[in-house]
């Protein structure tokens, strides 16, 4: 299905395949004054978060070198991963990822380019081993970093120090993301996932408006779909243009939205007509996890990965329906289906009546009738529940103390939407300003892939070791500040 549109697609994606911006920088502390001896160790830092190559320039002193230099180097993308270490490391990630490495110089003096692209800050590196004849010089230190954001564009932010701050992070998470297409994130994966992307595009549409990023895309989403025109949750792009082997039910949805928002900021016509008829059988796929008696979707087991949130014990079936709802309405914007809306409707009758405990004012999930804040949360984004009631259900939230909690910026954004929503937009703001800009106070320079300010050490992968910092699906502060959203008149 869609096999004579994926080649044109493909290429109208390469079309687009940005030129990169370049800069030279240089850390702003850390290279010593003085030549280094065998086991010292020192720590460079940048003084912001870059994504790009690495090249030391390094001499000697004292005698001719009569051995190689031994280096370990570790890149950093903040201060809490200096201390890191791989001892018993054993997370479901690969530990390759990592940003360490070891090297030999044979011939010094050398300029050494360190051959991988990094995202970090911070430079440690330990002088493992060199002959007792010669110290080590660091004569320079300097990185060719990139991205696909123009950062002339944004505009100040007019705010107080707090958002201001919170915004910089934001605006930086999104430019180090941007490279030749939007990655989730420069350290890992450095893939694009659709989830990130539509917070990304988002977000873009307020800052770097670089729209074209966009729409490559969500033209190379739909030219990797897979036969029966799933659209995955993510793909590569080296060595070639490739979807990874990973579906899951909401990302595959989500490319709807993603394409409405494009739209709305684009006017793009000719990509509506080509791109629409993919989007709208995401729909039709999603069909066949309905009960077409009961109009309820299918249970985790039988419905697949549907991601929602990091949360380990969340259920995610409610979810799963509000996000068709919310996506089936994103459609009904760009195509008038009465056959559509009546299925909205249905659906959400049927969400209302199996799931929604008017006793508690809180939605449930699954058989063992899980209360969670993600099912709350999109109850309300997918119009299940509206005006008193949408209050009420997140206030009765907030009061019940087994609530399954989020764990993500990902899914407290949404939280944050919700909020704005229901016309509780000074609590929004200020869950952004305690959320995000947590993690500025614990010294961010990029947003997380996940943050608990209760325990900022937390990892869904087993260890921080391969945690994220610098992740896409964070940067959406920017756009809550700068869209008008939190203004109480919008």
């Amino acid at each position: 299905m869609f096999e004579e549109k994926k080649t044109e697609w493909l290429r109208i994606a390469e079309s687009l395949k940005p030129t990169l911006r370049r800069e030279t920088v240089r850390p702003i502390s850390g290279i010593p004054d003085h030549a280094l001896m065998e086991n010292e160790s020192i720590i460079l830092d940048f003084g912001n978060h870059f994504v790009g190559h690495f090249t030391l320039k390094l001499s000697s002193q004292g005698s001719h070198p009569d051995a190689p230099v031994w280096l370990a180097v570790k890149f950093c993308e903040n201060a809490l991963e200096l201390n890191e270490t791989l001892d018993g490391y054993a997370g479901w990630i690969s530990k390759s990822w990592v940003q360490q490495e070891q090297v030999h110089i044979d011939v010094l003096p050398a300029v050494f380019p360190f051959p991988r692209r990094y995202a970090f800050r911070y430079v440690k590196i330990d002088i493992l081993a060199l002959s007792s004849r010669y110290q080590l010089v660091i004569e320079d230190a300097s990185a060719e970093v990139t991205t696909s954001a123009d950062d002339s564009v944004p505009a100040p932010l007019i705010s107080d120090e707090k958002d201001i701050a919170i915004d910089r992070a934001a605006l930086r998470t999104l430019r180090n993301c941007m490279q030749d297409f939007f990655e989730d994130g420069p350290k890992r994966d450095r893939r694009l996932w659709l989830g990130d992307l539509r917070l990304q595009a988002l977000t873009n549409s307020v800052t770097f408006h670089n729209y074209d990023l966009v729409k490559r895309c969500l033209y190379l989403f739909a030219a990797t779909a897979d036969k029966e025109g799933r659209i995955a949750a993510c793909l590569f792009t080296e060595p070639k243009v490739e979807a990874d082997d990973t579906f899951m039910f909401d990302y595959s949805l989500f490319f709807i939205p993603t394409l409405l928002q494009y739209i709305q900021a684009t006017g793009d016509q000719a990509a509506k007509n080509d791109l629409l008829p993919i989007a709208l059988h995401q729909l039709v796929l999603a069909d066949a996890q309905f009960d077409p008696e009961t109009q309820l979707i299918r249970d985790n087991d039988k419905l697949g990965w549907c991601f929602v949130d990091w949360a380990l014990p969340l259920n995610k079936q409610f979810c799963a329906q509000a996000i068709w709802i919310y996506c089936a309405q994103a459609a009904l914007q760009m195509k008038a289906d009465p056959l559509l809306k009546e299925k909205i409707l249905h659906r959400k009758e049927a969400a209302r009546k199996y799931w929604y405990d008017r006793e508690r004012y809180l939605f449930v999930s699954g058989v063992k009738r899980q209360i969670s804040w993600a099912s709350q949360v999109w109850a309300v984004l997918a119009g299940i529940v509206e005006g008193p009631d949408a209050v009420a259900c997140l206030d009765a939230a907030a009061d019940c103390p087994d609530i399954v909690p989020m764990v993500t910026p990902y899914m407290m954004h949404h939280y944050a939407e919700a909020l704005c929503r229901v016309s509780r937009k000074t609590q929004a703001r200020q869950v952004i300003r305690d959320y995000w800009g947590g993690m500025v106070e614990n010294g961010a320079d990029t947003y997380w892939e996940l943050y608990n300010p209760e325990n900022p050490d937390e990892s869904p992968y087993g260890s921080p070791v391969v945690n994220s910092f610098c992740h896409a699906w964070s940067c959406t502060p920017a756009w809550f500040l700068r869209s008008g959203i939190l203004e109480e008149n919008a």
